[in-house]
């Protein structure tokens, strides 16, 4: 079988989830071909796997912490590649794929349909006109014709797969909201981790330990540095603070002796299996991949970004970690802190969804299901 993988490269998260798949989809020696642009791309190839040049659908800008919603449709339609359609096209034709798995990546499912190849989209949210509400007329009434288009492209598809746990424990769920002819196809795989628990070796680290994956990057750095300024009312509690993908760890002096910095790493799962917190934004995949390892978080989301807002919601109710935001002070994010590493409901709660998405088993869910649709068409 010949399996083409679409990816959205707006961050690393559909990317890494991707590669999980591809991982275990390579190990049954299915025929593969990533689809990518960017920096998620570059990221695919390091993995190992065969990909190719597509067209980008969205870019996103933010300022200050918060997402740029306007700052984004322009940078969108000034660098993004809305008519690339005929390059995927090409593809299709140079490939010859027996199906699809397109992660959030719309134009995939519009050719698909096109080339009638049985096509499976990959999404953690359906309710993207959120991000339009109070915010005028003329942006409300692009969120309109936004949920008219993906409200189609939800009808044309085979499956939609979901890769979070079955509700109630869905982190995404406030993200969520399907039309009932939709729903019946929407199927939640349980997380696609690139590495399994049982994989990774423990990094050593002194304890308590915090890994920070804010990156201090851009809009973020205000976290950032109040993670650092948190570290220094308590040297008990130590901490790594994993850098993003262009920024200069040497950039930072004069840090308290309880903290690390690391030059960006892809691999955070030794760490992961070490430490009693995660801080993040939040980005779906990154809190999978704690929630996986059984590590409790502590979520910032960008502001105005209700995708990220939504998915922190679902962490602090289900008592996963606790939802902040830019107000916190570094006082307050030390007290979280202590909350988190000295109340054992955290964990109790974060290891009962690492035990559900080692039985779920992500990457092999969906490489059954695909299993399934070959055997119905030999």
């Amino acid at each position: 079988m010949k399996i083409l993988i679409l990816v959205c490269g707006e961050g690393l998260g559909h990317t890494s989830r991707c590669v999980s798949l591809g991982r275990e989809l390579s190990s049954a020696d299915y025929e593969l071909l990533f689809g990518a642009y960017g920096y998620s791309k570059e990221f695919i190839e390091d993995n190992g796997y065969q990909t190719r040049e597509i067209p980008s659908e969205v870019k996103l800008v933010g300022n200050s912490g918060s997402l740029d919603l306007k700052a984004s449709i322009g940078a969108t339609l000034k660098e993004g590649d809305l008519l690339g359609a005929p390059r995927v096209y090409r593809l299709f034709n140079e490939f010859k794929p027996d199906v699809v798995v397109s992660d959030s990546y719309y134009l995939g499912v519009l050719v698909a349909r096109a080339k009638k190849v049985p096509v499976y989209f990959i999404i953690n949210q359906s309710n993207m006109e959120e991000f339009f509400k109070n915010r005028g007329i003329p942006l409300k009434l692009i969120g309109k014709i936004i949920k008219r288009f993906y409200s189609t492209v939800f009808k044309k598809v085979d499956k939609i797969i979901i890769p979070d746990y079955p509700m109630p424990y869905t982190v995404c769920q406030y993200n969520l909201s399907f039309q009932p002819e939709v729903a019946e196809h929407v199927f939640y795989s349980g997380p696609l981790i690139k590495k399994k628990h049982h994989e990774v070796e423990a990094k050593p680290l002194d304890k308590p330990h915090i890994l920070s994956a804010v990156g201090g990057f851009g809009y973020r750095e205000p976290i950032f540095k109040k993670v650092i300024e948190a570290a220094r009312l308590d040297s008990g509690i130590n901490y790594t603070l994993m850098m993003g993908p262009t920024i200069d760890p040497d950039e930072y002096t004069n840090l308290p002796d309880n903290v690390q910095i690391m030059k960006f790493y892809s691999e955070p799962f030794p760490y992961l299996k070490s430490v009693d917190a995660v801080i993040a934004p939040g980005g779906h995949t990154t809190i999978m991949e704690s929630l996986s390892f059984g590590v409790p978080v502590l979520s910032f989301p960008d502001m105005n970004h209700s995708e990220q807002e939504n998915n922190a919601k679902v962490i602090d109710e289900r008592g996963y970690g606790r939802c902040l935001n830019y107000s916190t002070t570094p006082e307050d994010l030390l007290e979280y802190i202590k909350e988190i590493t000295e109340e054992n409901k955290f964990k109790e709660n974060t290891q009962k969804l690492k035990n559900l998405g080692e039985e779920l088993d992500g990457p092999v869910a969906i490489m059954k299901m695909l299993e399934s649709y070959q055997g119905a068409n030999q």
